[in-house]
């Protein structure tokens, strides 16, 4: 895969998976890799701890560690061959007034930076296979050694630096099912493939299959509970019932309500909210799963118009998935 330096603007953005993904082709293709990872960061900082890029010889890169300053240094270096070491490389940026003024890191914040020479595609190859098998996976990197060993992640720790070994958790990619092809549904998939989210909309109604028509997703017309069960909703998965329509909602909702999905929920008012808990209730869903079920669905920022309560549900996403880092408390909306 050929990239060159004046294209790494095309590619200077991108989460875990596409990362690994991009590294691995240029592996597979004879190309060595630097992958860089943040391990720490003090002050203000653009990514935290955790957050990678990876560089190809020519300079083209995938992911970021900054805001764009520190990424063109790393290229620069990889570029002069400064990199190509057979242990991990500690870096520091924001250290020095020197360092800061060449290097312009916003808001006075400072970075420590790992960089991997990876010449193999075995050493990557293995993660990804499991990634893709979504498991949640513990990738091991000791700094004196350069070994990397993989395992299987348990509690809730996402990232470790400790300036001997580096520990990070690899998870498989983050989906959304949504039930419903209606204005709606549409701007939520858009916003949410922004954020590199696997989009599947599911409505058996033709009339909205036929209008469906947002490019990166999948769509399915079946019975919206048979798309939850085929869907096996996992902990990186969110179910949105944006139907509004109780005889595609509520069956999808039971089933989504038993899942592991990390967030369900569902477009409506508070009094409709109440309606819903009650049809669920006769349907079999206990009240610790209805606890689980966010509605009226997205934070309470005011919204009115689909644009508008699409990023509201957009930021309870966002919300959610950092509660076991940082509780949050979504708020109810009167949508509908």
């Amino acid at each position: 895969m050929e990239c060159s330096y004046e294209r790494l603007s095309l590619m200077d953005r991108g989460n875990d998976s596409e990362v690994l993904s991009t590294a691995l082709g240029w592996l597979n293709n004879g190309s060595p890799v630097t992958l860089v990872t943040v391990a720490k960061t003090w002050g203000s900082a653009p990514r935290r701890p955790g957050a990678l890029m990876a560089i190809h010889p020519d300079g083209c890169f995938t992911g970021s560690v900054s805001g764009g300053c520190v990424e063109d240094e790393l290229v620069q270096k990889v570029l002069r061959g400064e990199l190509e070491n057979q242990l991990p490389m500690l870096l520091e940026y924001g250290v020095t007034r020197r360092q800061v003024q060449r290097v312009g890191l916003p808001c006075g914040g400072r970075l420590s930076l790992v960089a991997e020479y990876i010449k193999t595609p075995a050493q990557l190859s293995t993660l990804w296979r499991r990634i893709a098998a979504r498991e949640v996976v513990t990738r091991h990197l000791c700094l004196a050694t350069g070994e990397a060993s993989l395992g299987r992640a348990s509690g809730d720790i996402d990232f470790r630096f400790d300036g001997a070994s580096l520990v990070k958790v690899f998870g498989p990619h983050w989906r959304l099912l949504i039930i419903g092809a209606g204005e709606l549904g549409r701007r939520v998939a858009q916003l949410a493939l922004t954020l590199d989210y696997g989009v599947t909309l599911c409505d058996p109604r033709p009339e909205y299959a036929a209008g469906w028509q947002v490019e990166g997703t999948e769509f399915i017309a079946r019975a919206p509970e048979d798309a939850v069960r085929e869907f096996h909703p996992d902990a990186r998965t969110a179910v949105l019932a944006l139907s509004h329509t109780p005889a595609l909602d509520d069956a999808a909702l039971a089933v989504a309500l038993q899942s592991e999905a990390f967030y369900v929920g569902a477009l409506g008012s508070v009094n409709n909210q109440q309606a819903r808990c009650r049809r669920l209730q006769k349907l079999g869903v206990t009240s610790a799963a209805l606890a689980r079920l966010h509605g009226p669905v997205g934070l309470d920022i005011g919204s009115r118009t689909p644009a508008e309560i699409a990023i509201a549900i957009i930021g309870a996403l966002v919300a959610e998935r950092s509660a076991s880092r940082r509780p949050a408390t979504l708020s109810q909306s009167a949508h509908g």
